[in-house]
Protein backbone atom coordinates (compact mmCIF):
# COMPACT_ATOMS: atom_id res chain seq x y z
CA UNK A 1 0.00 0.00 0.00
CA UNK A 2 1.37 3.52 -0.83
CA UNK A 3 2.25 6.32 1.78
CA UNK A 4 -0.33 8.40 0.55
CA UNK A 5 -2.98 5.86 0.76
CA UNK A 6 -2.09 5.37 4.65
CA UNK A 7 -2.11 9.21 5.42
CA UNK A 8 -5.65 8.85 3.32
CA UNK A 9 -7.11 6.33 5.26
CA UNK A 10 -6.65 7.47 8.48
CA UNK A 11 -7.29 11.33 7.12
CA UNK A 12 -10.27 10.44 6.11
CA UNK A 13 -12.23 9.29 9.57
CA UNK A 14 -11.25 12.70 11.02
CA UNK A 15 -12.46 14.64 8.45
CA UNK A 16 -16.05 12.54 8.60
CA UNK A 17 -15.74 13.01 12.33
CA UNK A 18 -15.39 16.71 12.06
CA UNK A 19 -17.96 17.19 9.53
CA UNK A 20 -20.46 15.26 11.90
CA UNK A 21 -19.36 17.21 14.66
CA UNK A 22 -19.83 20.92 12.48
CA UNK A 23 -23.11 19.57 11.18
CA UNK A 24 -24.49 18.16 14.69
CA UNK A 25 -28.31 18.93 15.10
CA UNK A 26 -29.61 21.25 17.59
CA UNK A 27 -29.68 19.60 20.46
CA UNK A 28 -26.15 18.54 20.77
CA UNK A 29 -25.49 22.15 19.84
CA UNK A 30 -27.09 23.91 22.73
CA UNK A 31 -25.31 26.72 25.20
CA UNK A 32 -22.46 25.25 27.19
CA UNK A 33 -21.59 22.36 24.85
CA UNK A 34 -18.63 23.82 23.56
CA UNK A 35 -20.41 23.59 19.56
CA UNK A 36 -20.67 27.71 19.52
CA UNK A 37 -16.89 28.33 20.71
CA UNK A 38 -15.40 25.77 18.78
CA UNK A 39 -17.93 27.13 15.73
CA UNK A 40 -16.47 30.49 16.29
CA UNK A 41 -12.87 29.72 16.72
CA UNK A 42 -13.37 27.96 13.64
CA UNK A 43 -14.68 31.02 11.46
CA UNK A 44 -12.13 33.58 13.15
CA UNK A 45 -8.57 31.16 12.54
CA UNK A 46 -9.86 30.69 9.04
CA UNK A 47 -10.31 34.33 9.17
CA UNK A 48 -7.03 35.15 10.39
CA UNK A 49 -5.08 32.43 8.07
CA UNK A 50 -6.53 33.74 5.31
CA UNK A 51 -5.53 37.37 6.08
CA UNK A 52 -2.46 36.59 7.19
CA UNK A 53 -1.82 34.85 3.56
CA UNK A 54 -3.33 38.65 1.69
CA UNK A 55 -0.60 40.20 4.13
CA UNK A 56 2.45 37.84 3.17
CA UNK A 57 1.71 37.69 -0.53
CA UNK A 58 -0.12 41.37 -1.42
CA UNK A 59 0.46 40.95 -5.20
CA UNK A 60 -1.65 37.61 -5.82
CA UNK A 61 -4.34 37.54 -2.52
CA UNK A 62 -5.04 41.23 -2.17
CA UNK A 63 -7.30 43.60 -3.18
CA UNK A 64 -5.53 47.25 -4.05
CA UNK A 65 -9.23 48.81 -2.56
CA UNK A 66 -8.63 47.62 0.49
CA UNK A 67 -4.88 48.76 0.78
CA UNK A 68 -5.99 51.91 2.74
CA UNK A 69 -7.48 49.45 5.19
CA UNK A 70 -4.42 47.43 5.43
CA UNK A 71 -2.01 49.99 5.73
CA UNK A 72 -3.88 51.73 9.07
CA UNK A 73 -2.30 51.36 12.42
CA UNK A 74 -4.25 48.62 14.33
CA UNK A 75 -5.20 46.39 11.34
CA UNK A 76 -2.59 44.44 12.48
CA UNK A 77 -3.59 44.39 16.38
CA UNK A 78 -7.35 43.51 14.95
CA UNK A 79 -5.26 40.41 13.25
CA UNK A 80 -3.64 39.39 16.23
CA UNK A 81 -6.68 40.23 18.70
CA UNK A 82 -8.52 37.80 15.88
CA UNK A 83 -6.03 34.82 16.40
CA UNK A 84 -5.89 34.98 20.22
CA UNK A 85 -10.06 35.10 20.02
CA UNK A 86 -9.97 31.86 18.05
CA UNK A 87 -7.14 29.66 20.47
CA UNK A 88 -9.27 30.73 23.43
CA UNK A 89 -12.21 29.67 22.37
CA UNK A 90 -10.54 26.60 20.22
CA UNK A 91 -9.20 25.68 24.14
CA UNK A 92 -13.19 26.78 25.71
CA UNK A 93 -14.63 24.01 22.97
CA UNK A 94 -11.78 21.08 23.57
CA UNK A 95 -12.47 21.85 27.29
CA UNK A 96 -16.35 21.60 27.59
CA UNK A 97 -16.84 19.28 24.30
CA UNK A 98 -16.66 15.62 24.43
CA UNK A 99 -16.16 15.43 20.63
CA UNK A 100 -12.80 17.27 20.02
CA UNK A 101 -12.49 17.93 16.24
CA UNK A 102 -14.04 21.43 16.26
CA UNK A 103 -11.66 22.94 18.55
CA UNK A 104 -8.98 20.46 17.23
CA UNK A 105 -9.12 21.71 13.77
CA UNK A 106 -9.46 25.47 15.12
CA UNK A 107 -6.87 25.07 17.09
CA UNK A 108 -4.39 23.42 13.90
CA UNK A 109 -5.66 26.32 11.92
CA UNK A 110 -5.19 29.38 14.22
CA UNK A 111 -1.06 28.10 14.66
CA UNK A 112 -0.90 27.58 10.95
CA UNK A 113 -1.33 31.23 10.73
CA UNK A 114 1.03 31.94 13.69
CA UNK A 115 3.69 29.66 12.13
CA UNK A 116 3.56 31.73 8.90
CA UNK A 117 3.75 34.75 10.13
CA UNK A 118 1.11 36.10 12.53
CA UNK A 119 -0.15 39.54 12.37
CA UNK A 120 3.95 40.62 12.04
CA UNK A 121 4.08 38.87 9.22
CA UNK A 122 5.92 40.37 6.12
CA UNK A 123 5.13 41.03 2.25
CA UNK A 124 7.34 38.44 0.18
CA UNK A 125 8.97 39.18 -2.92
CA UNK A 126 6.38 37.37 -5.46
CA UNK A 127 6.14 37.45 -9.47
CA UNK A 128 3.08 39.26 -10.21
CA UNK A 129 1.18 38.95 -13.73
CA UNK A 130 -1.05 41.91 -13.03
CA UNK A 131 -3.95 39.03 -11.69
CA UNK A 132 -4.78 39.01 -7.62
CA UNK A 133 -7.69 37.20 -5.99
CA UNK A 134 -9.69 38.96 -3.50
CA UNK A 135 -8.88 36.54 -0.60
CA UNK A 136 -8.94 39.33 1.69
CA UNK A 137 -12.31 40.85 0.44
CA UNK A 138 -13.64 37.09 1.06
CA UNK A 139 -12.82 37.08 4.38
CA UNK A 140 -14.29 40.69 5.19
CA UNK A 141 -17.15 40.15 3.43
CA UNK A 142 -17.90 36.69 5.50
CA UNK A 143 -16.69 37.99 8.74
CA UNK A 144 -18.90 40.73 8.47
CA UNK A 145 -21.92 39.09 6.76
CA UNK A 146 -21.71 35.70 9.01
CA UNK A 147 -21.43 37.60 12.57
CA UNK A 148 -24.10 39.71 11.41
CA UNK A 149 -26.90 36.94 10.43
CA UNK A 150 -25.43 33.55 11.55
CA UNK A 151 -26.63 34.93 15.45
CA UNK A 152 -29.67 36.27 14.09
CA UNK A 153 -30.83 33.30 12.77
CA UNK A 154 -30.28 31.55 15.36
CA UNK A 155 -32.13 33.84 18.43
CA UNK A 156 -34.86 35.28 15.72
CA UNK A 157 -35.56 32.72 13.05
CA UNK A 158 -38.36 31.66 10.57
CA UNK A 159 -37.60 28.52 10.61
CA UNK A 160 -36.68 27.08 14.18
CA UNK A 161 -36.04 23.94 12.86
CA UNK A 162 -33.24 24.51 10.34
CA UNK A 163 -29.96 24.14 11.33
CA UNK A 164 -27.11 26.73 10.89
CA UNK A 165 -25.26 23.90 8.50
CA UNK A 166 -28.13 23.06 6.68
CA UNK A 167 -28.39 20.77 3.06
CA UNK A 168 -26.28 22.00 0.62
CA UNK A 169 -24.43 24.72 2.80
CA UNK A 170 -21.18 23.86 1.28
CA UNK A 171 -21.99 24.02 -2.37
CA UNK A 172 -23.72 27.84 -1.15
CA UNK A 173 -20.58 29.18 0.88
CA UNK A 174 -18.42 27.98 -2.50
CA UNK A 175 -20.38 30.64 -5.06
CA UNK A 176 -20.03 33.25 -1.62
CA UNK A 177 -16.50 32.27 -2.40
CA UNK A 178 -16.07 32.65 -5.94
CA UNK A 179 -18.09 35.52 -5.94
CA UNK A 180 -15.66 37.59 -3.64
CA UNK A 181 -12.57 36.35 -4.36
CA UNK A 182 -12.51 36.80 -8.43
CA UNK A 183 -13.80 40.07 -7.63
CA UNK A 184 -11.10 41.69 -10.02
CA UNK A 185 -12.15 39.51 -13.12
CA UNK A 186 -15.92 40.46 -12.30
CA UNK A 187 -15.26 44.09 -11.73
CA UNK A 188 -13.37 43.78 -15.52
CA UNK A 189 -16.20 42.30 -17.22
CA UNK A 190 -19.16 44.58 -15.70
CA UNK A 191 -16.92 47.72 -15.74
CA UNK A 192 -16.74 46.95 -19.49
CA UNK A 193 -20.05 48.48 -21.16
CA UNK A 194 -19.95 51.66 -18.62
CA UNK A 195 -16.14 52.35 -19.92
CA UNK A 196 -17.32 52.10 -23.36
CA UNK A 197 -20.51 54.50 -22.61
CA UNK A 198 -18.43 57.32 -20.96
CA UNK A 199 -15.87 56.87 -23.70
CA UNK A 200 -18.84 57.97 -26.86
CA UNK A 201 -20.51 60.07 -24.57
CA UNK A 202 -19.09 63.58 -24.01
CA UNK A 203 -21.96 65.10 -24.39
CA UNK A 204 -23.32 64.09 -21.01
CA UNK A 205 -20.43 65.23 -19.05
CA UNK A 206 -22.56 68.67 -17.96
CA UNK A 207 -25.32 66.01 -17.12
CA UNK A 208 -22.87 64.01 -14.95
CA UNK A 209 -21.55 66.97 -13.22
CA UNK A 210 -25.09 67.70 -12.28
CA UNK A 211 -25.82 64.34 -10.78
CA UNK A 212 -22.22 64.99 -8.92
CA UNK A 213 -23.53 68.75 -7.21
CA UNK A 214 -26.33 66.86 -5.80
CA UNK A 215 -26.48 66.00 -1.91
CA UNK A 216 -24.82 62.80 -0.67
CA UNK A 217 -27.41 60.99 0.88
CA UNK A 218 -29.90 62.19 -2.78
CA UNK A 219 -27.19 60.60 -4.73
CA UNK A 220 -27.52 57.51 -2.85
CA UNK A 221 -31.16 57.48 -2.73
CA UNK A 222 -31.34 58.06 -6.29
CA UNK A 223 -28.76 55.01 -7.12
CA UNK A 224 -30.92 52.61 -4.77
CA UNK A 225 -34.13 53.57 -7.28
CA UNK A 226 -32.68 53.75 -10.18
CA UNK A 227 -30.90 50.19 -9.72
CA UNK A 228 -33.87 48.74 -8.46
CA UNK A 229 -36.03 49.68 -11.56
CA UNK A 230 -33.10 48.33 -13.65
CA UNK A 231 -32.87 45.00 -11.69
CA UNK A 232 -36.78 44.85 -11.85
CA UNK A 233 -36.69 44.43 -15.22
CA UNK A 234 -33.44 42.41 -15.83
CA UNK A 235 -35.03 40.06 -12.91
CA UNK A 236 -38.19 39.42 -14.86
CA UNK A 237 -36.72 39.18 -17.99
CA UNK A 238 -34.73 36.24 -16.39
CA UNK A 239 -38.41 34.71 -15.30
CA UNK A 240 -39.79 35.31 -18.97
CA UNK A 241 -36.97 34.08 -21.42
CA UNK A 242 -36.31 30.12 -21.57
CA UNK A 243 -32.70 30.60 -21.68
CA UNK A 244 -32.04 32.97 -19.61
CA UNK A 245 -34.54 30.95 -16.89
CA UNK A 246 -31.82 28.16 -17.10
CA UNK A 247 -28.64 30.63 -15.29
CA UNK A 248 -31.66 31.93 -12.73
CA UNK A 249 -33.19 28.71 -11.97
CA UNK A 250 -29.59 27.94 -10.32
CA UNK A 251 -30.25 30.96 -7.60
CA UNK A 252 -33.79 29.29 -7.27
CA UNK A 253 -32.63 25.65 -7.10
CA UNK A 254 -31.77 26.68 -2.83
CA UNK A 255 -34.49 24.08 -0.83
CA UNK A 256 -33.50 26.28 2.21
CA UNK A 257 -33.13 29.66 3.17
CA UNK A 258 -30.37 32.06 4.95
CA UNK A 259 -28.22 34.78 4.70
CA UNK A 260 -25.63 32.09 2.25
CA UNK A 261 -28.28 31.13 0.38
CA UNK A 262 -28.37 34.21 -1.82
CA UNK A 263 -24.65 33.92 -2.72
CA UNK A 264 -25.95 30.79 -4.80
CA UNK A 265 -26.00 32.57 -8.40
CA UNK A 266 -24.38 31.70 -11.54
CA UNK A 267 -21.39 33.15 -12.53
CA UNK A 268 -22.87 34.84 -16.20
CA UNK A 269 -26.01 35.70 -14.66
CA UNK A 270 -23.89 37.76 -11.79
CA UNK A 271 -21.54 39.07 -14.64
CA UNK A 272 -25.03 40.39 -16.41
CA UNK A 273 -26.21 41.80 -12.85
CA UNK A 274 -23.06 43.52 -11.95
CA UNK A 275 -23.29 45.54 -15.87
CA UNK A 276 -26.96 45.97 -15.16
CA UNK A 277 -25.99 47.72 -11.76
CA UNK A 278 -23.18 49.59 -12.38
CA UNK A 279 -24.48 51.13 -15.20
CA UNK A 280 -26.19 53.97 -13.79
CA UNK A 281 -23.05 53.94 -11.15
CA UNK A 282 -20.55 54.66 -13.50
CA UNK A 283 -22.06 56.47 -16.21
CA UNK A 284 -24.48 59.02 -15.14
CA UNK A 285 -21.79 61.22 -12.61
CA UNK A 286 -22.31 59.59 -9.23
CA UNK A 287 -19.37 60.35 -7.06
CA UNK A 288 -17.32 57.16 -6.35
CA UNK A 289 -18.03 57.14 -2.14
CA UNK A 290 -21.92 56.96 -3.07
CA UNK A 291 -20.75 53.91 -5.68
CA UNK A 292 -18.87 52.27 -3.12
CA UNK A 293 -21.39 52.55 -0.14
CA UNK A 294 -24.34 51.15 -2.77
CA UNK A 295 -22.17 48.20 -3.40
CA UNK A 296 -21.17 47.37 0.00
CA UNK A 297 -24.58 47.70 0.95
CA UNK A 298 -25.98 45.58 -1.80
CA UNK A 299 -24.18 42.61 -0.10
CA UNK A 300 -25.40 42.97 3.39
CA UNK A 301 -29.20 43.78 1.80
CA UNK A 302 -29.13 40.58 -0.21
CA UNK A 303 -28.02 38.69 2.86
CA UNK A 304 -31.25 40.14 4.77
CA UNK A 305 -33.38 39.09 2.08
CA UNK A 306 -32.43 35.71 1.92
CA UNK A 307 -32.16 35.51 6.02
CA UNK A 308 -33.67 32.99 7.70
CA UNK A 309 -34.94 35.53 9.96
CA UNK A 310 -38.61 36.18 11.16
CA UNK A 311 -41.23 38.98 11.63
CA UNK A 312 -44.29 39.31 9.41
CA UNK A 313 -43.70 43.28 8.64
CA UNK A 314 -47.41 43.70 7.42
CA UNK A 315 -47.00 47.55 6.38
CA UNK A 316 -43.61 47.86 5.83
CA UNK A 317 -42.90 44.91 3.50
CA UNK A 318 -45.32 47.09 1.22
CA UNK A 319 -42.92 49.59 1.19
CA UNK A 320 -39.51 48.09 2.10
CA UNK A 321 -37.86 44.67 0.61
CA UNK A 322 -38.13 42.48 4.07
CA UNK A 323 -37.18 38.63 4.00
CA UNK A 324 -40.61 37.72 4.25
CA UNK A 325 -41.42 39.62 0.99
CA UNK A 326 -38.49 38.26 -0.64
CA UNK A 327 -39.14 34.87 0.58
CA UNK A 328 -42.14 34.54 -1.58
CA UNK A 329 -40.26 34.78 -4.83
CA UNK A 330 -38.55 31.87 -3.39
CA UNK A 331 -41.33 30.20 -2.43
CA UNK A 332 -42.42 26.61 -4.01
CA UNK A 333 -46.09 26.92 -3.92
CA UNK A 334 -48.52 28.29 -7.18
CA UNK A 335 -49.24 31.73 -5.52
CA UNK A 336 -45.39 32.45 -5.11
CA UNK A 337 -44.74 31.82 -9.03
CA UNK A 338 -43.74 34.62 -10.57
CA UNK A 339 -43.84 37.65 -8.06
CA UNK A 340 -42.12 40.41 -6.11
CA UNK A 341 -39.14 40.96 -8.30
CA UNK A 342 -37.75 44.02 -6.80
CA UNK A 343 -34.84 44.22 -5.05
CA UNK A 344 -35.32 47.00 -2.72
CA UNK A 345 -38.78 48.89 -3.07
CA UNK A 346 -41.98 46.37 -3.49
CA UNK A 347 -44.15 49.24 -4.71
CA UNK A 348 -42.25 49.05 -7.83
CA UNK A 349 -43.67 45.46 -8.13
CA UNK A 350 -47.42 46.92 -7.20
CA UNK A 351 -46.44 49.53 -9.82
CA UNK A 352 -46.28 46.82 -12.53
CA UNK A 353 -48.96 43.82 -11.11
CA UNK A 354 -46.50 41.59 -9.64
CA UNK A 355 -46.93 41.90 -6.03
CA UNK A 356 -47.89 39.36 -3.41
CA UNK A 357 -47.40 39.60 0.35
CA UNK A 358 -50.59 37.64 2.27
CA UNK A 359 -50.67 38.89 5.78
CA UNK A 360 -49.16 37.08 8.55
CA UNK A 361 -48.24 34.10 6.06
CA UNK A 362 -44.68 32.34 4.65
CA UNK A 363 -44.20 30.06 2.02
CA UNK A 364 -44.43 26.17 2.89
CA UNK A 365 -41.18 25.06 0.83
CA UNK A 366 -38.60 26.91 -1.09
CA UNK A 367 -37.11 26.17 -4.69
CA UNK A 368 -38.21 25.07 -7.72
CA UNK A 369 -39.88 21.58 -9.82
CA UNK A 370 -36.93 21.07 -12.04
CA UNK A 371 -34.23 18.85 -11.25
CA UNK A 372 -31.35 20.84 -10.73
CA UNK A 373 -27.78 19.66 -10.00
CA UNK A 374 -26.77 19.70 -6.43
CA UNK A 375 -22.88 20.05 -6.88
CA UNK A 376 -21.32 23.39 -8.22
CA UNK A 377 -19.88 21.66 -11.14
CA UNK A 378 -23.00 20.08 -12.63
CA UNK A 379 -25.23 23.51 -11.62
CA UNK A 380 -22.05 25.49 -14.27
CA UNK A 381 -22.81 23.27 -16.90
CA UNK A 382 -26.95 23.18 -16.06
CA UNK A 383 -27.95 25.57 -18.53
CA UNK A 384 -25.73 24.33 -21.35
CA UNK A 385 -28.55 20.65 -20.96
CA UNK A 386 -31.18 22.22 -19.72
CA UNK A 387 -34.56 22.99 -22.27
CA UNK A 388 -34.59 26.36 -20.07
CA UNK A 389 -38.52 25.35 -19.35
CA UNK A 390 -40.15 26.51 -16.15
CA UNK A 391 -41.94 23.91 -14.39
CA UNK A 392 -44.61 25.27 -12.49
CA UNK A 393 -45.21 23.71 -9.06
CA UNK A 394 -48.57 21.94 -9.09
CA UNK A 395 -50.63 21.89 -5.91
Amino acid sequence: MKIEEKIDEKALPFLRKFMRDLESPREVRRFGSGWLSGFFALLLAIGALLLVVALRFPDWFATPELEIVKEWGGFRAVVHAILLASYALSLLSLLLRPRKGLGMVALMIGLGAALLGGANVQPEETQSWGVFFGLDFFIVNLLATGFMFAPLERFKPHRREQRLFRNEWREDLFYFLVSTMFVQILAFLTLAPSTFINDNTSSWDAFRAGVASLPWIVQFVIVLIVSDFAQYWYHRLFHKVPFLWSFHAIHHSAKSMDWLAGSRMHIIELIVLRCVTSLPLFTLGFAPSVMQAYLGFIYVWSSLLHANVGGNFNQLGHWIATPRFHHWHHGLEDEAFDVNFAIHFPWIDKLFGTFHLPEDRWPKDYGIPEDVPRNYTGQFFYPLTSTGKKIESEE
